[in-house]
């Protein structure tokens, strides 16, 4: 057996051994991280923890700040689609302001530094909205 297929079979056994609750977290996160690894390519997945040790401060940023946004997007689903869907979102959004956030502080590119000042004042008051009509609900 090789270490994917084994790396496969052991995430199947955990899954079918998490209850039904945590399995939809388990699920989201593993969705999120294989389409993740899937975009980063194979250097990455073949040197592992030396790829990370040479990345570059804003690789390494860029990671913090997803794997960040992903463990705070692993909510307790309440059962209320507009509850969760609202706490969801509002890791999602500060993910994209941290995102934002490390291409201002590397990037050069005017347009692209443009499109992140965007993304940072669209997603704060995405976010404030979202808070307060969780406070509004109760929540």
């Amino acid at each position: 057996m090789n270490a994917k297929t084994l790396s496969a079979a052991l995430l199947a056994a955990t899954f079918l051994a998490l209850p039904a609750h945590a399995q939809d977290n388990s699920m989201h996160k593993g969705m999120h991280q294989g389409m993740h690894q899937g975009m980063q390519g194979g250097a990455h997945q073949m040197h592992g923890t030396q790829a990370r040790t040479t990345a570059s401060p804003s690789t390494r940023e860029f990671e913090a700040a997803n794997a960040k946004m992903h463990t705070d997007m692993a909510i307790a689903y309440s059962g209320n689609p507009d509850v969760d869907f609202v706490r969801s979102m509002i890791p999602h959004h500060q993910g994209a302001i941290d995102m934002a956030k490390v291409q201002l502080q590397h990037g050069q590119d005017p347009e692209i530094r443009k499109l992140a000042e965007e993304v940072i004042r669209a997603q704060e008051g995405e976010i404030a909205m979202m808070r307060a009509w969780l406070a509004k609900h109760g929540q």
